[in-house]
């Protein structure tokens, strides 16, 4: 699974691929938990990225260096990305929750 942050639009980009070398669901979680960990870890990453990003307009924004309309879409952007991360960390989160629920 794959996460980017498109130039055009702030929210994460999610893709779907097999990892490599992997012939079938037998073999996929051998090493899903590190990829499940690295995929919030650039989630986490970019996320920051994008809010640093916006506070740097910002800035710019204030000292009179960057247009109004720029800082606000940056701003904006920023926070959709704010947005959207803390939606996934609501759902895993909860996910984690209803498993420690299930009985055994």
């Amino acid at each position: 699974m794959m996460i980017s942050l498109t130039q055009g639009s702030s929210l994460p980009a999610l893709a779907l691929s097999q990892p490599q070398g992997a012939a079938g669901p037998a073999s996929a979680g051998a090493g899903a938990s590190g990829d499940f960990a690295s995929l919030l870890g650039r989630l986490a990453a970019d996320t920051a990225g994008a809010l640093q990003a916006g506070e740097a307009a910002a800035l710019a924004g204030v000292q009179g260096s960057l247009p109004l309309q720029t800082v606000v879409g940056q701003v904006m952007a920023a926070e959709r990305t704010l947005q959207a991360t803390l939606a996934v960390r609501d759902k895993a989160v909860s996910a984690y929750l209803e498993i420690s629920r299930m009985q055994i």
